[in-house]
């Protein structure tokens, strides 16, 4: 489980992260959609959505429609807003919970 690196809250399961080819930590969901929020980012004089710690706050990066299915969505996330701890296989899910 990818967690946040400032608060703790689980943000990303490993079974979501794919290699887009970015160099950048890149899922299709994340493992709660309550766990990230969204919010419109015109900075560098383009339109981005970013990620933020719903919990927290916290930056994550940004989130983009040019992923896998089945989303379709590519999260790309800042590897220094990112702390991974080890889950129970068993409770691990592929599909993020609604």
């Amino acid at each position: 489980m990818y967690r946040c690196a400032g608060c703790g809250a689980p943000l990303f399961s490993s079974n979501t992260k794919f290699d887009s080819g970015t160099g950048w930590p890149s899922f299709w969901s994340p493992a709660e959609k309550e766990s990230v929020e969204e919010k419109s980012d015109r900075s560098l004089l383009m339109k981005r959505v970013e990620i933020l710690c719903k919990q927290c706050g916290g930056h994550l990066g940004h989130v983009f429609e040019d992923g896998p299915p089945p989303t379709g969505l590519r999260y790309c996330v800042n590897s220094l807003s990112l702390d991974f701890k080890k889950s129970d296989e068993k409770n691990a899910s592929a599909e993020p919970k609604e």
